[in-house]
C-alpha cells in the first residue's frame, strides 16, 4: 500500500513538472492568431497551425537544426576522445588527491553556465576563436566533458584488471590493450556519456549564445530569437520548443531501453 502511494506521488510530481508545462506550450502553438488566448479561456478558443506553418517555412529554421546535429555530434565525439585517459586514470590508477580531482572535474558543473561562458568567450575572442563553430564546440566541450568522465570511470572499474595485466603479460602494448580489451569493454559507457552528451549540446545556450551568436545559431540561440527580445511571442516559441525536445525525449527513451538491458550502461548512468 506505502509503495502504491509512493508511485501515485512519484507520477503526479512527474505530470505536474513535466506533462503540465508540455500541455500548455501544445496549447500555445496551436493558438489561432486571429483569435489568440487570453483569460479567463482556460483553452483557446479556436486552433489553428499557422504557427507551425510559419516556423516551417523559415528556411533558418533547417539550417539551425543541421547546425545544432553537427556541432552536437562533434562535441560528443571530442568529448570522448579527451574523457577516456582521465576516466581510465581515475578509474585503474590509485594516485594521491584522486577525490580533490574529481570535485575539480565536475566544477563546470557546479559553476553556472553564463560565468563559464563569459570567461572563455573572453579568451575565445582573444585568440580568434569567438564568432566560429570550432569556438562553439570547444565551449560546449567544457561542459560535456564531466558527464563523459564521470560515466566513462564508473564503467571502467567494472572490467577485471586481471585482463589488463594478463594482456600486458602476453606482450600486448598499452595502446592494443586499449584498442581491444578497454574501449570494447568500455562502450556501454560510450553510449551513456554519448546520450548526455549529446542532449546537454543540443540544447546548450549560455556558452553558445556569448560564444557563437549571432554567427552561430544553432537551435537553442534560434529559439531566443522567435521568443522576440523584449516581447515574448509565446505560439513561434512554443513551436521551436517542441522541436528541441524532440530528440531529448527519444535520446532519454533510448538509454532507459538500453539501460534495461545493460547492466553495465546502467551502472555509468547512476554513477552521476
Amino acid at each position: 500500500m506505502k509503495g502504491r502511494w509512493l508511485s501515485i506521488g512519484l507520477y503526479s510530481a512527474l505530470a505536474l513538472t513535466l506533462l503540465a508545462p508540455m500541455v500548455v506550450a501544445a496549447l500555445w502553438s496551436l493558438v489561432d492568431p486571429k483569435g489568440g488566448w487570453f483569460a479567463p479561456d482556460i483553452v483557446p478558443r479556436a486552433i489553428s497551425l499557422h504557427h507551425w506553418q510559419a516556423i516551417g517555412l523559415d528556411r533558418s529554421l533547417l539550417n539551425s537544426i543541421g547546425l545544432s546535429v553537427v556541432i552536437s555530434l562533434a562535441v560528443t565525439a571530442l568529448s570522448g576522445l579527451l574523457a577516456l585517459p582521465t576516466a581510465y586514470a581515475l578509474a585503474k590508477i590509485p594516485f594521491r588527491a584522486k577525490r580533490a580531482i574529481e570535485m575539480f572535474i565536475l566544477a563546470p558543473l557546479i559553476v553556472p553556465g553564463l560565468i563559464v561562458g563569459i570567461g572563455i568567450g573572453y579568451l575565445f575572442f582573444r585568440v580568434g576563436l569567438a564568432y566560429s563553430v570550432p569556438g562553439v564546440i570547444l565551449a560546449q566541450t567544457i561542459g560535456t566533458l564531466p558527464f563523459m568522465i564521470r560515466i566513462l570511470s564508473a564503467t571502467l572499474e567494472a572490467i577485471p584488471a586481471d585482463l589488463i595485466f594478463a594482456a600486458r603479460s602476453l606482450g600486448a602494448t598499452p595502446f592494443k590493450v586499449g584498442l581491444h580489451i578497454v574501449a570494447p569493454l568500455a562502450w556501454p559507457g560510450f553510449i551513456a556519456g554519448g546520450m548526455l552528451t549529446f542532449v546537454s549540446s543540443f540544447e546548450e545556450f549560455e556558452k553558445t549564445f556569448i560564444v557563437g551568436a549571432p554567427q552561430v545559431e544553432t537551435l537553442t540561440v534560434k529559439l531566443w530569437a522567435v521568443l522576440g527580445g523584449k516581447v515574448m511571442i509565446f505560439p513561434n516559441a512554443a513551436v521551436v520548443t517542441f522541436i528541441v525536445l524532440v530528440p531529448t525525449v527519444l535520446i532519454f527513451f533510448l538509454a532507459e531501453r538500453a539501460m534495461r538491458n545493460d547492466g553495465a550502461l546502467a551502472a555509468g548512468m547512476g554513477k552521476l
